[in-house]
């Protein structure tokens, strides 16, 4: 039987909300099946902290969850509307045998999912996946199913927002005060609405927050990580010394400078690392990304004595590379930052903390800050499709990707994948001249455009 996964994608399970496997049925045997994984682990009445973000389907799909864990005799633990990142946390500081989020973090209101974390408030490795897959798919729910008197019964975590917030502010030190700061905070309407404005006033900022109106159907529009825009001008406007976007759950960032210019993930990363290389605490001098991250990235560190290794797309995959290794910063160009000595998985809020550090101990404006590396032109098109074929088996493709890779030498990169979120096949070209570079992408994607097997 084949191994590869249905449901899972690189982040959890994603989809439009009410159409499977984003519907009712589905989270209710998902409920069922994360319980019965913890279970399996000799566990035997599985608490598991449920938290979501503020999409229409998210009453819905947490409800038939929290269903499922109660009728395989777990004890749903309710987060209730707050970031991916602090039920990773709450999993682990509440002793809670598993994690669970319903959010399709940076996609639109009509979409929705649900992640996993263990016990450790790490994502569930592929295997487990597969396990509570296939009991999904494949199994009989009756096995899962206990007696009336073994029911489970949901509680609601009431200082759940608090615990997280007092977890965000001790990892600063004392030094570090945000007094006469003014930052700008965009929650996106989605899951930081509350703690992230919240935090930034505990520690003394002067706070401009906007995206924290959700309604329901507004989460990421036109806002957040995604649509960085609305932020830079309100950054422009106030005189603020920082912008911070978050995305729909909050698991990343993207951040302006005080002139209201996008720093991205990769930027990010640079700053932290060679930070953390002064200070001798980056471990082994490395520093895991993906494929995405732009070149320059790789060649800052490496003009510093410290290298980048590469993993496929997804923080997950970040995170596991790091724990076999024993890395302990990782990320991704899209604004994922993974602190490990801190935090288990992408953290937006966590990650904001780290530039402000930056900000006030080198007292320097985040607009040099961000010179830490110099970015080489790269040119991202995501090019829709529907059906996935193997694009190892599209002539045409592999002979266009090979014609730019030639023409590029080893002067720049040239990436083609599927998205794991979206029905869109990624064309990545990276070099060194930005005219060149967009033309070469617009060949590749012109391809796969006119490749009816795939569209």
């Amino acid at each position: 039987m084949s191994t590869a996964r249905k449901l899972f994608g690189t982040d959890g399970i994603r989809g439009v909300a009410n159409i499977e496997p984003i519907t009712a049925e589905t989270a209710l045997r998902l409920g069922r099946a994360l319980t019965r994984y913890c279970r399996g682990r000799s566990v035997e009445r599985p608490r598991i902290v449920v938290g979501r973000d503020t999409r229409r389907s998210g009453d819905m799909l947490e409800r038939a969850l929290t269903a499922g864990i109660c009728s395989a005799g777990g004890e749903p633990l309710l987060a209730g509307v707050l970031p991916t990142p602090a039920v990773a946390y709450l999993t682990r500081s509440l002793k809670a045998d598993a994690g669970a989020v319903v959010s399709a973090s940076h996609n639109p209101f009509q979409d929705n999912g649900l992640k996993f974390f263990d016990a450790m408030g790490f994502k569930l490795a592929d295997e487990a996946e597969r396990d509570i897959e296939r009991w999904v798919l494949h199994g009989d729910a009756s096995d899962l199913r206990v007696p009336a008197a073994a029911l489970g019964r949901a509680q609601a975590v009431d200082d759940a927002g608090r615990r997280y917030l007092e977890f965000l502010k001790n990892l600063l030190p004392r030094h570090v005060a945000l007094k006469g700061m003014r930052v700008v905070i965009d929650c996106a309407h989605g899951a930081a609405c509350g703690v992230g404005p919240e935090l930034f006033r505990q520690l003394g900022a002067d706070v401009v927050a906007i995206g924290v109106t959700p309604d329901g159907t507004n989460i990421n529009r036109d806002a957040g990580a995604t649509h960085p825009e609305l932020l830079q001008n309100t950054v422009r406007a106030q005189h603020a010394h920082l912008g911070v976007a978050l995305d729909g759950d909050a698991d990343r960032l993207i951040v302006a400078d005080e002139q209201g210019e996008v720093v991205d993930g990769d930027e990010v990363l640079a700053m932290v690392a060679i930070d953390m290389l002064a200070r001798g605490t980056l471990k082994q001098g490395t520093v895991v990304a993906t494929v995405m991250s732009n070149l320059g990235l790789e060649l800052a560190l490496r003009e510093r004595g410290a290298r980048l290794v590469r993993v496929q797309v997804g923080d997950r995959y970040v995170v596991e590379e790091m724990r076999r290794h024993g890395y302990n910063l990782g990320g991704e160009q899209s604004g994922h930052l993974v602190l490990l000595d801190h935090s288990t998985t992408g953290d937006g809020l966590l990650a904001a903390l780290a530039v402000v550090r930056l900000l006030i101990e080198q007292q320097q404006p985040l607009s040099v800050l961000k010179r830490a590396m110099t970015h080489l032109p790269q040119m991202l098109l995501n090019v829709p499709v529907k059906v996935r074929r193997d694009l190892d088996d599209i002539v045409a493709l592999q002979q266009a990707v090979a014609h730019v890779r030639a023409a590029l030498n080893e002067r720049g990169r040239v990436l083609v994948r599927y998205s794991g979120t979206e029905p869109v096949v990624r064309v990545m070209v990276e070099g060194e001249d930005e005219e060149t570079v967009r033309a070469y992408a617009e060949e590749i994607a012109a391809v796969i455009r006119a490749e009816k097997a795939l569209t």
